[in-house]
């Protein structure tokens, strides 16, 4: 975990700090994790993915209704199926930061062969076409352009780490999984945010409105507002 960055941003962002070995049998992929630097209360980002799916209206509403900042990873796919959440998400700039998950989920990852079933880039010039143009869709979609950059599955290659942050984005890990890629009951979910630290940068997912995970993130990011938290986007 980056405990030595002075600032959270993009361009203090510390690469060699972050690389985490994932257990993928062997294969050196990483899963970096991401902390913010210290606060004098309880300062926790909120992430949330929004691969291939639906959108999750529990976990939307909620954080609007509570002014709750949100970053959200959105895939141009997601996009393209999803205009309506979209527009809702766009209309709410004071919630949610909207940050670059890919053209088409791929995960970069070099050695060809799926992670968690997925299909993954491969090539480096198929890491860069899957990362710029996952930014050239939130740009078209009328939002900034997305300064932080997360893999499908949050897993990379070694060597796609710096060649993405060469393209000018940061690499945007977690320090908290909140939902397990949406696979957990609500309970537990709600029970994995309550334990949210100063600093900790939670990962979840808005694209599974069928799932009990998103009451769950829900219900946990209200209690955690009550408990006294306080949320930064990714900036």
């Amino acid at each position: 975990m980056c405990t030595v960055c002075h600032g959270f941003s993009r361009r203090r962002f510390c690469t060699a700090a972050l690389a985490m070995p994932l257990w993928q049998g062997g294969r050196g992929l990483v899963e970096p994790a991401l902390r913010m630097p210290p606060s004098s209360g309880r300062r926790v980002a909120v992430t949330l993915d929004a691969c291939p799916g639906h959108f999750d209206t529990r976990i939307a509403t909620a954080v609007v209704a509570h002014n709750i900042k949100v970053t959200v990873f959105v895939t141009a796919i997601w996009m393209r199926m999803n205009p309506q959440a979209l527009a809702f998400l766009l209309a709410h700039p004071g919630v949610f930061n909207l940050q670059n998950h890919g053209a088409r989920h791929l995960p970069p990852v070099l050695d060809g062969e799926p992670v968690y079933g997925l299909p993954v880039a491969a090539t480096l010039p198929a890491i860069q076409a899957e990362v710029l143009d996952g930014a050239a869709a939130i740009v078209a979609a009328g939002a900034p352009r997305p300064s932080w950059y997360r893999a499908a599955a949050a897993v990379y290659s070694p060597q796609a780490v710096p060649f993405i942050e060469g393209l000018g984005f940061g690499i945007g890990g977690y320090a908290l999984s909140a939902d397990k890629g949406a696979s957990l009951p609500a309970g537990e979910v709600a029970a994995r945010i309550a334990k949210a630290r100063d600093g900790d940068v939670i990962i979840g997912h808005i694209n599974q409105p069928r799932r009990s995970a998103g009451a769950g993130i829900a219900a946990g990011l209200v209690a955690l507002q009550a408990a006294g938290a306080e949320f930064s986007w990714l900036t």
